[in-house]
């Protein structure tokens, strides 16, 4: 199992010694869960067992378990007459591709996986270790909720829980699985943590059920349309990824694992880079269209510039009008924010401003550098959106861009319209490396409009305004809107050929490495949550 140390070979069970027996006795006990009937049943629903899981995610035998045979203390209800060591939780630390890693696993064979007073102890323990030693944190959730005949006991431990992921965001990163059931209190964990995967058709979220909402609000829903997988990775954007099965789930957190630093004092890993740091990349040179208005896909300039065309896109299913994601340059862990000109017109609004703001913090937090590529017309006008508050969440990812100190790289591919412009990483809010396509329009407003607003007395004179709105429209995009205008104000540093987006921006990466920035003296910012 790998819960045996590899440098200690096994031996004869008991080994002639009674205490050795009973040590034996019950570490199969604790290995066994809620019995080979509920194993079967866990098997059947396609799902592994908590055991399962962490010797999947975790590099062979690297596991080391805390406290395997701790048992619940409630004496009440019968409960004393059902002990399982272990009481629900798998827990204990191994290695991701060689790098510490902490770990728990509730499992859903003891009692549902449900939160005890002592659960919650053995989670807490090894997130106070995680956060000693400066190494990340993986819950893998699969729980009924809390343990009701515990009563208030039960619910402390989910504060105590809370507290420490609230303590640990920021200092070592927190990810979290959703592998069944995580209902009421319950959520509030895997929301504070930095990212969610959750697994399709076998785990859902949710404050209150079905059932519940039948009866206060009348409403029908199933658990899946009210909080499962695809719900929350496309319409309430609490999931960051959706997972075929367990095991692809689990491979995801250990691909997510390899761009992340263990601890907010440590640098992102670097790998050896096979792609060449010079390579250019001709069909840059046409991918953005030379109109404004036709469409293309960010990804396909994405996958052009970064190591071997690899993005790892968080969220792909919510705000697409946005894209952030994990990617490399020579070898370096980056962090990719894009407009994303084939849906919405890339077009800034309430989900995909917070969907940005969310994953900036994060990188800033964990010293990873941030590359962001843009092409925005501005943020969605309409009634919705201002009175959803448009204003208060796209200053979030103003904020956001602003606060952030570790190194920041722009590449403006074509349109940089309005506040849009400004938010998106520009010159002013102490981004490192600014530069444009000469494809790029850096202005107030597009140039049709524009020209509507400020000659709009010419064109009702004119004999022809067809033909006089064409010729101000190009001399409007020459005067104002080039790339150029910006360029000789020192606000995006070079137009480069498109086909050079790669060397520049490891070159940029290189003469960054050693940026020190610091933000003013304070407790912390106020962000208009």
């Amino acid at each position: 199992m790998a819960t045996s140390s590899p440098d200690i070979p096994a031996a004869p069970a008991g080994d002639g010694d009674p205490r050795l027996a009973e040590l034996d006795r019950r570490t199969e006990a604790a290995r066994s869960g809620g019995g080979a009937a509920r194993i079967e049943k866990h098997h059947s629903a396609g799902k592994l067992t908590a055991r399962e899981r962490i010797e999947f995610l975790l590099d062979d035998e690297s596991f080391v378990e805390v406290d395997p045979f701790k048992t619940h203390r409630c004496r009440d209800f019968g409960m004393e007459k059902e002990q399982y060591p272990g009481d629900g939780v798998v827990a204990g630390h191994g290695t991701v591709d060689g790098r510490r890693v902490f770990v728990f696993a509730q499992d859903f064979t003891v009692f549902g996986g449900s939160l005890s007073e002592t659960n919650a102890e053995k989670i807490c323990k090894i997130m106070d270790l995680a956060m000693k030693v400066g190494a990340p944190v993986v819950g893998l959730n699969d729980s009924g909720g809390a343990r009701i005949q515990e009563g208030v006991a039960s619910l402390g431990g989910y504060a105590d829980i809370f507290l420490r992921n609230t303590l640990a965001s920021g200092v070592v990163p927190q990810i979290s699985a959703i592998m069944g059931p995580c209902a009421g209190g319950a959520v509030y964990s895997p929301a504070i943590t930095d990212f969610n995967v959750m697994v399709k058709n076998t785990s859902y979220m949710f404050i209150t059920g079905p059932d519940v909402i039948k009866q206060v609000t009348h409403e029908d829903v199933t658990k899946e349309d009210l909080g499962g997988a695809m719900t929350h990775n496309t319409a309430s954007g609490v999931a960051h990824f959706a997972a075929d099965d367990d095991e692809a789930c689990l491979l995801t957190i250990r691909e997510l694992l390899s761009y992340m630093p263990s601890n907010n004092l440590d640098d992102p890993p670097r790998l050896t880079c096979t792609d060449p740091v010079g390579r250019a990349d001709e069909e840059l040179n046409s991918i953005v269209p030379e109109q404004s208005n036709v469409p293309y896909d960010i990804r396909d300039v994405i996958h052009r510039v970064v190591d071997d065309g690899h993005l790892l896109e968080v969220q792909p299913h919510y705000a697409q009008n946005i894209v952030v994601g994990f990617a490399r340059l020579n070898g370096r862990p980056i962090g990719i924010v894009a407009n994303q000109p084939a849906f919405l017109a890339g077009v800034l609004d309430i989900d995909a401003s917070v969907k940005a703001a969310r994953f900036v913090r994060f990188c800033d937090c964990f010293n990873i550098p941030l590359v962001v590529f843009e092409d925005v017309p501005g943020f969605l006008p309409g009634i919705s959106q201002e009175h959803g508050g448009i204003i208060r969440h796209g200053a979030k990812l103003l904020y956001a861009f602003a606060e952030a100190t570790v190194p920041k790289l722009t590449v403006i591919t074509r349109k940089a319209y309005g506040g849009a412009y400004c938010v998106m990483a520009s010159k002013h809010i102490r981004t490192d490396f600014n530069v444009a396509y000469p494809t790029a329009e850096i202005a107030v407003m597009g140039a049709e409009g524009a020209v509507e607003i400020i000659y709009r007395q010419d064109l009702k004179n004119a004999d022809d305004p067809v033909a006089l709105r064409a010729r101000l429209i190009d001399e409007y995009r020459s005067k104002f809107a080039s790339p150029y205008i910006a360029a000789e104000r020192g606000y995006v540093d070079e137009v480069i050929e498109p086909r050079a987006t790669r060397p520049k921006l490891i070159a940029a990466l290189e003469m960054l490495d050693t940026k020190r920035e610091k933000l003013p003296p304070k407790k912390h910012g106020n962000i208009p949550l």
